[in-house]
């Protein structure tokens, strides 16, 4: 291990880039986590990896990247796996929890550890046609918040 590497792990997981922020979309089969990806994807967003993410801690970030075998693949239910463009990596931001039951008021301090990290986290549903929109919102949010955090104000 390098100095500046302390650990990784490959999760259960879509990730998603909107600029240099990425979320990590989580979640169970059958959850949405592709279905969300390609929504965000036709919004602008790039893909990152499909189904599993290899993470890796590097100093103070969680850095996500595709398995070298599903790297630029997303998986279309009725389609099959598709070529997509994708982004080698990028920095993880927020992890979206799919879930079918959102909270109407979240818990605004929720978060999911990875590598020792405590990531910001929003609960969503997947299939809701306003998803998208949440997530580029939770993201840009989140982003906000440590820009501030950073600059003391």
């Amino acid at each position: 291990m390098t100095a500046d590497t302390q650990s990784s792990e490959t999760v259960h997981a879509t990730c998603i880039a909107i600029g240099p922020h990425a979320m990590l979309l989580c979640g169970r089969s059958g959850s949405g986590k592709s279905d969300l990806a390609l929504r965000l994807i036709d919004r602008g967003a790039v893909l990152v990896s499909d189904d599993y993410t290899i993470l890796r801690r590097t100093n103070d970030a969680i850095i996500a990247s595709a398995p070298y075998n599903i790297a630029g693949k997303i998986e279309v239910r009725g389609l099959g796996i598709l070529e997509s463009d994708a982004a080698p990596e990028s920095r993880v931001a927020l992890c979206i929890a799919l879930d079918h039951m959102v909270d109407r008021m979240p818990d605004e301090d929720s978060s999911r550890a990875f590598l020792g990290m405590e990531i910001p986290m929003l609960t969503l549903n997947a299939f809701e046609p306003s998803a998208p929109i949440k997530a580029e919102l939770a993201l840009r949010r989140v982003v906000d918040a440590a820009h501030n955090e950073a600059q003391g104000t």
